[in-house]
């Protein structure tokens, strides 16, 4: 039987929430085994002087637990 885990994050970006999504999953690369998908739950952006100023990007991060 295999047993997945979620954990969820949020990834954030000056360009763009596609950028804030990569980088929400290339830090839980460095510590995370196995990652199997990844769901983009929302998106969401902090404006400064009337533009953006930070893309964000809320994710679920599945991956597989070892051993089983």
């Amino acid at each position: 039987m295999t047993v997945v885990k979620i954990i969820e994050l949020i990834g954030s970006s000056p360009n763009s929430w596609e950028d804030a999504v990569k980088n929400a999953l290339a830090q839980a690369v460095k510590t995370v085994k196995n990652i199997k998908s990844i769901y983009v739950k929302s998106c969401k952006a902090t404006v400064e002087n009337n533009k953006i100023a930070e893309y964000r990007a809320v994710v679920k991060i599945a991956f597989v637990v070892e051993g089983s």
